[in-house]
């Protein structure tokens, strides 16, 4: 007998049918003998139609109230679940983040999980229920409601699996693993057997949906063991997201393409060349609670640089606001900016004992015409940010000049 945490996402429990196909598929596992708890998101398109409710009311809608409506999107899914294993003779009991006290931070919109109280949830196993929490939501210390940003859910089944010790987290969703890169854009992408935590940490980071990036964080840092499955396909083993790196995986250099058009561009031009500079400028931003991804600072000229840097989409506006007051501060000529830039990125373990990496990947897209504004490094990963028209195209040409499209 084993312990499972399964996560299924929006579209996973879409409608009334899906859900009822979700208790069937969690009848299965129970009448192995295995005791099951149950993460789930909203209905898939609830949580984008709550959050437009909430700006007809008021334009930027407060955190904390906005918490409270978006949440209310998993509530209505845990209740139908618990009553669709209620119906076909599944003792069941639904939870939301609150009830069983999944205690965050008070970051409102994306919170992180501080700690999981498992008490209640054991004693629900131990006494033969399917346990179903709400994904995405917890509480912080003062009781507010509190939810873990876009893809939460996966976070929230992760951090459950820590905290109840659970043999394997398993992630349903809309595809069956993790891809060479997204099908929809390379019809030829393969499905990847196995993948190591380090590599899909950066394909998280990058822009590949399948998994949010804390939820693989998490899994990394408590040993969870995760694996990636299909809700609509019965049988397959998915995408099993490992510790070790075997043999094969030394063959391949690149694992897969990532991307994400999420990106925005801030460029603060002359800024005075002198320690400290950095932190002036990326302070403000940080305690506007803004993240900041690429980063670059050109060479000093006459006592200025120009200082660049991407942040999310959303947070465009919001960042160029700050700026406002850092700018005359500091003494820099203008910021511009543009929210029209996509980030590419090549991953792979392989690239610790292979070399050549970086050159076949500028050289790829030099020959598409395609111009790199800024790259970005570490041990397994190289990104470069590109005009967003190009984006389809530099990941078709990078996923056929690394070989991801032949078989291993």
């Amino acid at each position: 007998m084993a312990l499972i945490v399964q996560k299924y996402g929006g579209t996973s429990v879409g409608s009334p049918e899906r859900i009822k196909n979700v208790a069937k598929r969690v009848a299965k596992w129970k009448a192995q003998g295995h005791q099951v708890v149950v993460v789930v998101s909203a209905m898939s398109g609830e949580t984008n139609r709550l959050i437009a409710l909430a700006k007809e009311v008021q334009a930027q809608p407060d955190p904390r109230e906005l918490d409270v409506v978006v949440s209310t999107g998993e509530q209505v899914t845990i209740g139908l679940l618990a009553m669709a294993l209620k119906d076909i003779g599944i003792d069941a009991k639904s939870y939301t983040g609150a009830q069983v006290r999944v205690l965050t931070d008070s970051a409102f919109n994306k919170a992180r999980i501080v700690e999981i109280d498992e008490h209640n949830m054991r004693a629900d196993l131990d006494g033969g229920k399917v346990v179903i929490v709400a994904g995405f939501q917890g509480v912080d210390e003062l009781g507010n409601i509190t939810t873990l940003g876009r893809g939460g859910s996966d976070t929230s089944g992760v951090a459950l699996a820590a905290a109840l010790k659970a043999d394997e987290c398993q992630i349903y969703t809309d595809v069956d693993g993790v891809y060479t890169t997204d099908p929809r854009i390379v019809p030829e992408a393969r499905k990847l057997d196995r993948i190591t935590f380090e590599e899909m940490l950066e394909m998280a980071s990058m822009g590949s949906k399948i998994l949010q990036i804390r939820s693989v964080e998490f899994a990394g840092k408590y040993k969870v063991k995760l694996r990636v499955l299909s809700s609509f396909e019965d049988g397959g083993e998915g995408t099993l997201i490992t510790f070790e790196e075997d043999e094969e995986m030394e063959k391949a250099v690149i694992s897969g393409i990532a991307f994400n058009r999420d990106e925005a561009k801030i460029k603060i031009n002359g800024v005075p060349d002198k320690p400290g500079i950095a932190y002036q400028i990326l302070g403000p931003v940080a305690d506007a609670n803004i993240d900041v991804d690429v980063i670059i600072q050109n060479t000093g000229e006459d006592g200025t640089t120009d200082f660049s840097f991407t942040v999310h989409r959303n947070d465009y506006a919001k960042t160029l606001k700050v700026l406002e007051g850092v700018q005359s501060h500091i003494g820099a000529a203008n910021v511009t900016g543009d929210d029209k830039i996509a980030k590419v990125s090549a991953v792979g373990i392989g690239m610790r004992s292979h070399v050549g990496v970086a050159s076949t990947m500028f050289r790829t897209l030099a020959e598409e015409g395609i111009n790199i504004q800024m790259i970005s490094t570490s041990e397994i990963k190289i990104s470069v940010i590109i005009d967003e028209k190009y984006l389809e195209l530099a990941v078709r040409v990078l996923h056929k000049a690394f070989g991801l499209d032949q078989a291993v």
